[in-house]
């Protein structure tokens, strides 16, 4: 039973962006293909840009399949280009994602895998063999064992977050709160 902690904390296996000694870690369970996480995406570049010492930003994956067609590949895509390009490409390959959440067929994927780096055959080759799926659906898991139930969902300082995140100066707000706290759960 979930008690909107997050479960399980961090990993070596995570896509982290920011510095490790963080006072605030901000983890979110997301979904490319979700309108709801494509406006999160634009208020976490205000709030991160602001916060850029003070949070480490961690992406989960969480696709809704069932109403989002494209989450899943667009997930596995992005753990592809992270697999052959690393932690950089990764979130090259995750803004563009967010950043075109209406383009998310497979060539559109592997263009934006080549913009990140990648070589696109890899990133179609791993698509077509599902060597991704694996990694998605832990992700997923995670999100389930956390509480997740819809995107995006994030939980700050391992904590579910149940705060304004629709407002960027509402969440630097909380996040700045978190940082005072300066409890690091998530670790």
């Amino acid at each position: 039973m979930s008690t909107g902690t997050l479960n399980p904390p961090l990993g070596p296996d995570d896509h982290v962006l920011g510095p490790e000694d963080a006072p605030v870690t901000l983890v979110e369970y997301g979904d490319y293909e979700c309108p709801h996480c494509g406006r999160a995406h634009v208020v976490l570049q205000t709030v991160l840009s602001g916060l850029e010492n003070e949070v480490r930003f961690v992406f989960r994956n969480f696709p809704l399949a069932e109403v989002h067609p494209h989450a899943q590949v667009a997930a596995e895509a992005a753990e592809s280009v992270a697999a052959h390009g690393g932690n950089d490409a990764f979130w090259t390959m995750h803004d563009a994602l967010f950043e075109n959440q209406d383009a998310l067929e497979l060539d559109d994927l592997l263009e934006y895998a080549l913009v990140a780096g990648v070589e696109p055959g890899l990133v179609s080759s791993d698509l077509t063999s599902g060597a991704l799926t694996s990694r998605v659906r832990n992700d997923f898991r995670s999100g389930i064992r956390s509480g997740v139930n819809g995107t995006p969902t994030f939980f700050v300082n391992g904590r579910r977050f149940s705060g304004n995140w629709t407002d960027p100066i509402a969440f630097t707000a909380a996040l700045h709160e978190a940082a005072r706290a300066g409890t690091h759960t998530a670790r």
